[in-house]
Parts: C-alpha cells; structure tokens; sequence
C-alpha cells in the first residue's frame, strides 16, 4: 500500500487546517499542565497527550502546543493508513472525524462502523455514527456526549461540524 500524505501538511491549505484542527481538537481536550488520569484511568497531560506520560510529570504550553500537532498529525497517519478515502471529505468534516479519530484513539477508529461508512463513501452516515461515542465503561460520560453531539457554550460539537461540511 502506499503511503498516503498529510493533509495537514499540504500547503497553505492544509496549515490553516492543521490550525482549524488544533484549535478544535485543543477546545474539547482541555489543557492541564500537570499529568491526571483521564475518564478512562489512561495517564494524560495537555491537550490528550497520552504517549509515555507518567504521574507527576509536569509541562509548559509551549510543550504542550508542540505535542499537540505531533499528535494530531501521528494520528492523522495512522487514520489515512486504513482509511485513505478521508483524503476526499469536506475540510470540515475531516476535521471532526480526526478530532474523534484522536479521543477515542486510531486502534479503535479503524474497526469502527463510522470508518467503514466513510470507505462506503456514506459520509453522512459516518458522521451520524459520531453519537455513538459517548461511553465509557458503558456508561454515558457528559464531556464526551457535549464533545460529539450536544456543543457547550461557543464549541460545536463533532457531529455539528462533521454535518457543516457536507
């Protein structure tokens, strides 16, 4: 298979997407400077940054800004490698299934239902799937449920701009 390029990383285009994406992706994330236990027990520090943290590490924003786009953009390679056919969605909803794609992690992403809609080509279907991710531990978690389907106060939810770009 070969190698599918970032999107994030094509051009003026894509650094005002990768801009879009961070601002996004930082909004629902939230940023703390020193490591806690997300909903999950998984070890977190910034915006999500879950890769090698451990308890009681700390980091500054500019840290954390860096992490933030090697993240999204390690995740981004993993998603085009099993579902190259994001490269032609809208911006927009890109944006918001790789916002999704970076919470609930790559592994997951590309065995779910929502990916196989998109290879499909059911654009509007993947992201009606969108509601569906709002469980931890089968139990409905508030933050995930305002992140991909409700909003909150000034930040559109997954399921909205995933919607808008259509």
């Amino acid at each position: 298979m070969a190698k599918v390029k970032s999107r994030y990383l094509a051009g003026a285009a894509g650094a005002v997407l990768l801009a879009t994406a961070t601002a996004f992706t930082g909004s629902w994330e939230g940023r703390k400077l020193t490591a806690y236990q997300d909903s999950g027990g998984v070890w977190t520090i910034c915006d999500g940054k879950t890769k090698d943290v451990r308890p009681g590490m700390r980091a500054t924003n500019a840290q954390c800004d860096a992490w933030l786009q090697e993240d999204l953009l390690s995740h981004e390679a993993r998603l085009l490698a099993c579902a190259p056919e994001m490269l032609k969605v809208p911006a927009k909803t890109y944006v918001a299934i790789n916002d999704w794609a970076f919470n609930v992690g790559t592994g997951a992403a590309c065995s779910s239902t929502l990916i196989r809609k998109v290879k499909a080509g059911d654009i509007r279907g993947a992201c009606e799937q969108l509601s569906r991710w709002v469980f931890v531990n089968g139990v409905v978690v508030k933050g995930l449920a305002n992140r991909r389907v409700n909003g909150s106060p000034g930040r559109i939810s997954e399921r909205a701009l995933c919607l808008a770009g259509l």
